[in-house]
């Protein structure tokens, strides 16, 4: 597969309203073709929508609850959500999961969001993209009683150690591997020569997060390969053997018919 996919990025967000085609245009200068975007709460779903709408074929809508949204009226964002999910398919379910960063104030009503969410994965069949800042193994220890051959999806944003990779893996879920891979103290130069491509997606998180050397200012799509040189340099393996194996992971994940 001679393209990237971006299995995370937020290019509805208003950070790209003033340039969000020339971004797009970018993106695909670059090889960027496929690209998911999670949503956050019911504020962003009209945004995510009309950038899918626009963009037929190449940009993806992914819907779900940030754990960051969950707050005192989660019942009614969940609502939303499972609306949605009834009227059309989605991409995946997310993103969803956990945060303990932010505020740990609603943090049994993250729980129970993140158990909602996983059964309406198992329900509708569908792929989760999961958050888990400051509370990986707590996802982690979550995710495992709901843990099933149906059930897969991605750890966004992963900068966990080996063991935690395992116990990820081991569950049938992938890696999301973004600008922290090029970031000098982001730790992912000692554990990702443990672990094969065949776990891993590449992601941007735009506009958050950007990678090296444009660590600090926006990110967006484009700078996938950037990514990609990196843990193609950590791994020791040709760059194009990581966008083959990458994209052919998302496509193992979201389902070949975002791939055509």
């Amino acid at each position: 597969m001679n393209y990237w996919t971006d299995t995370h990025a937020h290019i509805y967000s208003d950070e790209f309203s003033p340039d969000r085609h020339d971004t797009l245009v970018r993106a695909h200068e670059k090889g960027v073709s496929k690209i998911f975007m999670p949503n956050v709460d019911h504020t962003s779903i009209d945004a995510m929508l009309e950038v899918e709408a626009s963009n037929p074929g190449s940009c993806f809508a992914i819907m779900g609850l940030h754990p960051c949204s969950v707050k005192k009226d989660f019942e009614k964002e969940l609502y939303r959500v499972e609306q949605w999910l009834s009227k059309r398919a989605f991409a995946a379910i997310g993103e969803m999961g956990t945060d303990l960063y932010w505020d740990k104030t609603f943090w049994e009503q993250q729980k129970e969001a993140f158990v909602i969410q996983i059964n309406w994965a198992k329900k509708y069949n569908r792929p989760v993209v999961i958050h888990c800042r400051e509370s990986i193994d707590e996802t982690i220890a979550l995710l495992q009683p709901l843990a099933s051959k149906s059930l897969t999806g991605i750890f966004h944003c992963f900068t966990g150690n080996s063991a935690q990779a395992k116990l990820i893996i081991d569950m049938g879920f992938y890696l999301g591997i973004g600008g922290v891979a090029t970031f000098k103290n982001g730790g992912l130069d000692k554990v990702l020569p443990e672990i094969s491509l065949d776990h891993l997606v590449l992601e941007t998180d735009s506009p958050y997060l950007a990678p090296v050397p444009h660590r600090g200012k926006r990110n967006e799509p484009s700078y996938i390969p950037l990514v990609a040189d990196r843990v193609s340099s950590i791994k020791a393996v040709l760059v194009e053997e990581v966008q083959r194996v990458t994209t052919t992971n998302a496509r193992a994940i979201f389902g070949v018919e975002y791939f055509k």
